[in-house]
């Protein structure tokens, strides 16, 4: 069994991590830590795990931590730089659901995060956890950088794209939407349901925080650097990510959905439809990234992509697990089988 710990298991990504991780077959949950709630039993908490679960919530503690196989940290940005090294050097693996290793220029870390890194020496070695990219090496490593929602969903739908050298790099845009837990569970006057329901509004259209972890990713396959106008919206839903991406193909006869198939015919994850139309409440619950891809007109100059992804499973929690498949060995589905919720 793989004995995992859980750093921050009050928010709604540590909730999504719990109820994956109570059906995996080779997990067992030592530990999960709140210093608000501490004291508190998970299922007072999280009424939907009653009778699955019966363990407290405890205060960060490092000997517990490591005495695990794994730890996650479900926590703000900031938190687990604090902790990592010292988890490291007593033999324990981690993978951050947060932003705290994403990005390789420390520089470029501290500008958008806005503090001090901890320990930038470690962020040469983190593996950026997404699998469609990086699969050996997570499968060797010892501290993963989970990806973050929105640079999920954009990267997959430009990988095959980009790979290839069929779209002008310079030339990038990212139209995507997401549902409110994706800013957290936390009380905020923007994210009431009186504020945001029956209503759709861009945010952070100066810059957003996950738009140079996007643009890391497009230039490491791409090889050259890329332009990307990203912008991303609020819609007034639980779940769900939406990415209407375009390019401008430099090559107008190439076979798209060919490209898409032969790229991600081995990917579990990757759910291709051709000629259709993924919406978000197709992917609700899973562990999926829904894709088509497209051109209007005669000329097709420019592609149209479109991806779906539940933001707490695909684009947290769900790859986190499937993160931590690939390190210890096993199959990468485990645990993550589970269908999409509907209606």
């Amino acid at each position: 069994m793989i004995r995992v710990g859980i750093v921050g298991g009050t928010g709604y990504t540590g909730a999504e991590l719990l109820r994956i991780l109570l059906r995996h077959p080779q997990v067992s949950i030592s530990a999960i830590t709140s210093r608000g709630e501490a004291g508190q039993p998970v299922s007072e908490v999280f009424p939907h795990l009653r009778g699955s679960l019966d363990l407290c919530f405890t205060e960060p503690n490092p000997d517990a931590l490591a005495a695990c196989d794994l730890v996650f940290f479900a926590t703000p940005n900031g938190t687990a730089m604090q902790t990592t090294p010292e988890l490291l050097g007593r033999g324990v693996r981690v993978i951050d659901l947060a932003a705290d290793f994403r990005l390789k220029d420390v520089a470029l870390w501290e500008r958008w995060y806005g503090m001090p890194h901890q320990c930038p020496e470690l962020l040469a070695e983190a593996a950026y956890g997404l699998p469609e990219l990086n699969r050996e090496a997570i499968r060797d490593a010892r501290l993963v950088a989970n990806p973050g929602c929105y640079p999920t969903a954009v990267t997959l739908g430009f990988l095959p794209l980009l790979e290839q050298q069929a779209i002008d790099p310079t030339w990038l845009i990212a139209d995507v939407k997401s549902g409110v837990s994706g800013a957290g569970r936390k009380a905020t006057t923007g994210l009431l349901m009186a504020e945001v329901g029956e209503s759709f509004k861009a945010y952070s259209v100066s810059g957003h925080r996950h738009a140079p972890e996007i643009t890391q990713n497009l230039k490491q396959f791409a090889g050259v650097d890329v332009e990307l106008t990203f912008v991303p919206h609020l819609v007034p839903m639980i779940r769900g990510i939406e990415t209407t991406l375009y390019a401008r193909l430099t090559d107008t006869s190439i076979d798209l959905e060919r490209l898409y198939a032969e790229r991600y015919a081995q990917e579990p994850f990757i759910d291709l439809m051709p000629g259709g139309h993924p919406d978000t409440r197709s992917v609700r619950g899973a562990n999926l990234c829904r894709i088509a891809v497209g051109r209007q007109g005669d000329g097709g100059a420019v592609v149209i992509v479109q991806s779906v992804i539940d933001n707490l499973v695909k684009g947290a929690a769900g790859q986190a697990v499937q993160n931590m498949n690939l390190m210890f060995g096993v199959a990468e589905s485990t645990g993550l089988e589970g269908l999409a919720l509907l209606p």
